[in-house]
């Protein structure tokens, strides 16, 4: 079989408007996906160019395929089961800001870039005194960002229209804010001029989100056969659940530059993102949390096997339903039907999700997940949650019998 590129997806040659630091799966699956499906809705037309932030791996696979590849999604929408596959074209480059440094840099002077957008996991946003702005590139994601917007910054003469709008998506709270900060410490200890630093602050965005959606990355064991039913090879298929949510936060409103929720797109643009986030701790964690003793020491080893038990479903809607759901500050009608969304996210067949993995930490999760809804039942109700309480007394059964008492 033929491998994917562009004459097989006719890609569009957008201009180059996000530059994506991180190549991997979960980026590909989520934003990547959105921008994909706006720029086909005709509401931005857009493309990215990845960039390989860490000397790790390889962009072979991109080159090969001219950054095409496909996404498969696949879970229950709306009570059905169901597969969406759907070619990405929204990826123009892929560079190695490492191995071809002058590539990289060379996008501080492009004229149409407006996004950053990152995933460097939740350990890439970090401040290292040691990294250093005379090596090309400086070692850390901010390091590297700071070196990026100070060479735009000084191309463009401080050109207040060519500052850009920072969209970390790592697994941080806060973390435009935390981005930013850092930021503001490379500039001091490299002692940047005081222009660039009104000119980040003034000209530059910085976005702090919630992303939500389960990729599973590339599956192995059935790609060849996906591979045959689409026709071509793809080293790069990922595969993901259907569900999706974006929350962005900002102070300044970029949803006119980047309308994805125009395009249908689960994209929410809030200037506070804390009643979402609240609301996906409580009931998306906060259900794992709370049935996942009981259903292991009911001789469940996985969420799609919990929620076949009939008995542990419904204790486990009961307490989304009757006890977390009350006690949250959202409209009720966006929270049932995020809880209705949660459910069939457990009830997801494409998905194989260990109790045990999500029992890791149980303690400090019940604490964080579960624990602020209990106080909040019984601060509303003046009486104790039944089925809350039953979870905490089911984890202490479950540590007793894991042998993790000690963690209590």
């Amino acid at each position: 079989m033929e491998i994917l590129n562009k004459k097989i997806t006719k890609g569009i040659d957008r201009p180059i408007k996000v530059l994506q630091f991180g190549e991997g799966n979960f980026l590909r699956a989520f934003a990547d996906y959105m921008i994909d499906v706006a720029n086909e809705a005709g509401v931005f037309n857009g493309n990215i160019a990845i960039v390989k932030p860490i000397a790790y791996g390889s962009l072979d696979a991109f080159h090969r395929q001219d950054c095409q590849y496909t996404l498969s999604l696949r879970g229950k929408e709306n009570g059905e089961t169901k597969v969406v596959n759907r070619v990405i074209t929204s990826v123009s480059d892929a560079v190695a800001a490492i191995e071809d440094y002058d590539k990289y840099a060379a996008y501080t002077k492009s004229d149409t870039l407006r996004f950053v957008i990152s995933n460097t996991t939740e350990a890439g946003i970090v401040f290292d005194e040691k990294d250093s702005f005379k090596a090309n590139p400086p070692k850390t994601f901010p390091g590297k960002l700071t070196k990026f917007l100070y060479e735009r910054y000084r191309y463009f003469n401080g050109d207040m229209s060519k500052g850009l709008v920072m969209i970390p998506c790592e697994l941080i709270e806060n973390n435009g804010g935390t981005l930013k900060q850092c930021v503001f410490k490379f500039a001091d200890l490299w002692k940047l001029e005081g222009g660039f630093l009104s000119w980040v602050n003034d000209a530059c965005i910085f976005c702090s989100t919630l992303v939500d959606r389960i990729v599973t990355g590339y599956p192995k064991d059935e790609a060849g056969e996906i591979c045959r039913s689409l026709g071509y090879e793809d080293a790069l298929l990922v595969a993901g659940e259907i569900f999706g949510l974006w929350v962005i936060e900002s102070d300044k409103d970029i949803s006119k530059e980047l309308p994805l929720d125009k395009a249908g797109l689960p994209v929410i643009f809030t200037d506070n993102q804390k009643p979402y986030r609240e609301r996906k701790v409580r009931i998306l964690n906060g259900a794992h949390t709370s049935f996942v003793p009981a259903s292991f020491l009911t001789g469940n080893d996985y969420v799609l096997e919990s929620m076949q038990d009939a008995d542990i479903k419904d204790f486990m809607t009961k307490t989304v339903f009757d006890e977390i759901i009350p006690t949250l500050t959202l409209p009720k009608e966006e929270l049932i039907s995020f809880a209705d969304s949660v459910i069939e996210r457990f009830e997801n067949p494409y998905i194989k999700h260990a109790l045990l993995s999500i029992s890791l930490n149980s303690v400090s999760k019940w604490k964080s997940r579960c624990l602020p809804s209990f106080k909040e039942y019984v601060n509303k109700f003046g009486r104790l949650p039944v089925h809350l309480t039953f979870s905490l007394a089911a984890l202490m059964s479950f540590t007793e019998v894991t042998g993790l008492r000690k963690m209590l």
